[in-house]
């Protein structure tokens, strides 16, 4: 079969550590990181205390006081990185055919905020609000975003953990590959930083404990990494057709060339100590795209700063990439960001092709000189604490999820 092919023409996004997409990718090359002590609710008596928060996000930008009051917070965020995503488009939407639009758009776990607030006002009031269920199901960003742009076409969203976004990703690009839709509005988001978010992963022994050093606390590779910081954000994308792209004059910031998906099938939270369904998702990316590992110059990896995670995902590269490990730049963003849980993909994406488009990789921040954990081959390029300039052609985006979903997207430089 002859796949058309997927560029991508727009970007938005709401981080920890911007409310757009160059305030996010500035932050990212300064090494800047978005953990602080929490604010959205008391968590003082949590093990953990901190979090990579959204700062400064105000829904009165984006909609006015009754329309807002309908939507979770996730819905909110999502809709404001699409708007940022479809203006940066910069389409004509009189000739825009929203029968051949759709959207593709996912979280890990939906209106969290909304769940806990319902049972707080039944237990209250003894009875639930009427927006109760439409503001916390975990397919209304996608429903939101169709109705805001008219879009008719492929509509839904996928639930796959931390590999929600990129299994969106994926699925938006396939629409267009196989003549479905001609553009997609795709991504993820996530704002689990709420009482049972937050207490469930302390529960489960997943997040550090650095209260007294937030900013230092997600530390990927590092021999004194204890968990993961959560985070909270959206990253949204548009792809796009190329011969659509092309022949409406599109601004092009990449080529999507090749999408890979596998499970681990080996346990609920850990990942394979050998990385095992992590190389097979990559090996199917590579086989997707038509590519050697060779071709490959810069992986936004996974690396959460879990104890077992990040010794994993090394691993599974070295596996998957032999010798040529050695060439490649790699790094964790969620150093900065934390982890956007849902959202992460398409975070993640977005500074893929960003590191494409300006030559530069994000680093991997807080990484001590004599921090280093036997497991790890330290040989690799994981761009420690300051960011680099570098010719990337292709970059590769991996996110792994509880469930033992795995999924892997490869950008390509935009050459016509």
């Amino acid at each position: 079969m002859n796949f058309r092919r997927v560029v991508v023409t727009g970007v938005g996004a709401i981080t920890p550590i911007g409310n757009d997409v160059p305030t996010y990718w500035g932050a990212l090359l300064k090494g800047v990181s978005g953990a602080a002590p929490i604010t959205l609710f008391d968590a003082t008596n949590f093990k953990t205390t901190f979090a990579c928060e959204v700062k400064g996000f105000d829904p009165l930008d984006y909609f006015d006081k009754k329309e807002a009051r309908k939507l979770d917070r996730h819905v909110q965020i999502a809709i404001a990185a699409a708007k940022e995503s479809m203006d940066d488009a910069n389409f004509d939407m009189e000739k825009l055919d929203a029968d051949r639009g759709g959207v593709i758009f996912s979280t890990g776990i939906g209106g969290i905020t909304s769940l806990e607030q319902g049972f707080e006002e039944f237990q209250s009031c003894g009875k639930f609000n009427p927006f109760y269920i439409t503001r916390m199901i975990a397919d209304m960003a996608a429903g939101h975003i169709s109705m805001l742009y008219k879009f008719r076409g492929p509509n839904f969203g996928i639930v796959s953990a931390c590999a929600s976004s990129t299994h969106a990703l994926s699925a938006a690009c396939d629409m267009i590959r196989l003549g479905r839709a001609d553009v997609m509005i795709t991504g993820g988001v996530e704002t689990a930083i709420t009482r049972s978010g937050i207490g469930g992963f302390c529960a489960m022994h997943a997040l550090s404990t650095r209260n007294d050093d937030p900013q230092t606390a997600s530390r990927p590779f590092s021999a004194s990494r204890d968990g993961f910081v959560m985070g909270e954000g959206a990253g949204c994308l548009v792809f796009e057709e190329y011969e659509h792209a092309v022949n409406r004059g599109a601004k092009i910031y990449a080529e999507v060339v090749g999408v890979g998906a596998s499970a681990d099938a080996y346990h609920m939270t850990a990942t394979h100590p050998e990385g095992a369904g992590a190389v097979l998702v990559m090996e199917a990316a590579l086989k997707d795209a038509g590519m050697r590992p060779e071709e490959i110059d810069y992986i936004n990896m996974h690396g959460t700063s879990t104890p077992l995670g990040d010794p994993s995902e090394v691993k599974a590269i070295l596996s998957v990439f032999k010798e040529h490990s050695y060439k490649m730049s790699l790094s964790s963003t969620k150093s900065m960001t934390g982890h956007l849980l849902g959202g992460t993909g398409a975070v993640e994406a977005i500074a893929s092709i960003l590191a494409i488009k300006e030559g530069m990789i994000p680093p991997t921040i807080n990484h001590q000189e004599g921090d280093d954990d036997p497991e790890i081959d330290y040989k690799l390029d994981f761009t420690f604490n300051k960011a680099k300039k570098r010719e990337i052609k292709t970059a590769m985006s991996n996110t792994f999820g509880f469930g033992g979903h795995n999924a892997t997207i490869i950008f390509k430089k935009f050459e016509g």
